[in-house]
């Protein structure tokens, strides 16, 4: 049984368990269970996995900007990268925006239950206030110490941690290239980078039992009774991640990749099954690059560094879900933002779907930034704290599936694209 299926069978046997449960959540034997069994398997596996994201994120991107370097194309990928994160994430923020005014979830919520809710978004409100200002936050993305931004990337400083490896990757290639000590480093890394893959081909052994384990672990929590009051709020993100996933990433593969939507989303199922699961796209990044190169036939160094910075600085899906809540708040407190301060959430959304962590929750402090910039309470925040599990694992896949759609169109528009017709999994 492939992958994808067993991924898929375990999705689907971890939820329908996790409702039928959810009312018996109280029993002394299924607390027992959560905390003891599903719990342990669930972290245990993602601490597999993240323990090698550091390593293979540094070795990745410095062998990556080296062979670019060396093709004299660096400054072309980096560049079309950016111009397509920036793009896609334009086109979901337009459809949140759309959405959200053709819809209107936020007119039909009691004030009630915001009110009742007032007091969980405490923790997030104490992560927003500790955030920097825009300036502080470009000074600090050159880190002061790099083995302190390494030790601290799964907290929030990945992107430190990119900065110095693509510095330090160029600062490699620029040393003359028959160097015997430049050919021993990059030896290195790669045998950093393969020994890290070899780890995570082990531990995705273990993917389907671990998948099971933290979607029962979720359902059991939360039921299916949450996503009542908040019905169209759900159906809005989850409509506008489709229309981004199905029309904008199809209509850019086609165009701009000339390769058939249908075939690339087919082939990168297991992708978008796994990033679901964990909700996190530094968990996602290792089966990504595997992808990408296994069964899309990407040039390495080009997908590398396109999905090792993606990772972090391009989150699709999570600019459109932020785009959503906050125009949603807005509605559910009666303020009725103008056509400018519409404008101002849909550029903050883009810039805070850069700067947000690929772990599970880590929108919603920059969602909160947003939303008290137009103005709207911080207690707002609790009423959807009960459906963004299910939202997070949602915009996840449409995050890793734009960085994969990224790596191809960048992949075909670069001179060193030399891959072979991809394969077509049955």
């Amino acid at each position: 049984m492939k992958l994808h299926t067993r991924l898929l069978l375990a999705l689907v046997a971890g939820a329908a368990l996790g409702v039928a449960l959810h009312g018996q959540v109280e029993q002394p034997w299924l607390a027992w269970t959560t905390l003891n069994l599903l719990q342990p398997i669930g972290q245990i596996f993602l601490r597999l996995i993240f323990m090698v994201v550091v390593p293979m994120v540094f070795s990745a991107l410095v062998i990556g900007v080296c062979e670019l370097g060396r093709g004299r194309d660096l400054k072309g990928v980096a560049g079309r990268t950016l111009l397509y994160t920036l793009l896609m994430s334009a086109a979901s923020v337009v459809i949140a925006v759309v959405l959200v005014n053709a819809i209107r979830p936020g007119e039909r919520i009691d004030r009630a239950a915001v009110r009742a809710q007032a007091g969980s978004a405490k923790a997030i409100e104490a992560s927003a206030e500790a955030a920097t200002s825009v300036t502080q936050t470009i000074v600090e993305l050159i880190p002061r110490n790099p083995l302190d931004a390494a030790v601290r990337a799964l907290d929030g400083q990945m992107l430190q941690l990119m900065i110095f490896a693509l510095i330090f990757g160029v600062a490699v290639s620029a040393a003359s290239p028959g160097d015997k000590r430049r050919t021993v480093l990059i030896g290195l890394l790669e045998e950093i980078f393969d020994a890290s893959m070899r780890i995570v081909h082990f531990v995705m052994k273990l993917a389907p039992f671990a998948v099971f384990a933290i979607i029962l672990n979720t359902t059991l929590t939360f039921g299916a009774g949450v996503f009542a009051a908040l019905l169209l709020y759900v159906l809005t993100v989850v409509i506008g991640l489709l229309l981004q996933q199905f029309l904008v990433y199809g209509a850019v593969l086609r165009v701009f990749a000339k390769r058939s939507p249908l075939e690339f989303f087919r082939n990168c199922r297991e992708v978008y099954l796994y990033a679901f699961s964990t909700a996190s796209s530094n968990a996602t990044l290792p089966l990504s690059l595997e992808v990408a190169e296994t069964k899309l036939c990407l040039p390495p160094q080009i997908s590398r560094f396109a999905l090792t910075v993606g990772s972090t600085a391009n989150q699709n899906g999570t600019a459109l879900f932020e785009g959503v809540t906050v125009l949603f708040l807005a509605q559910v407190y009666g303020l009725d933002l103008t056509t400018g301060q519409q404008v101002r959430v849909m550029l903050m959304s883009i810039l805070a779907g850069v700067g947000t962590a690929g772990v599970p929750g880590g929108s919603l402090p920059m969602v909160l930034i947003v939303a008290q910039s137009v103005g709207i309470p911080a207690e707002g925040m609790g009423l959807i704290l009960g459906v963004d599990r299910f939202l997070d694992m949602c915009r996840t896949a449409v995050n890793v599936s734009g960085d994969l759609v990224i790596a191809a169109v960048v992949s075909a528009r670069s001179p060193a694209h030399h891959a072979a017709t991809p394969v077509v999994e049955a």
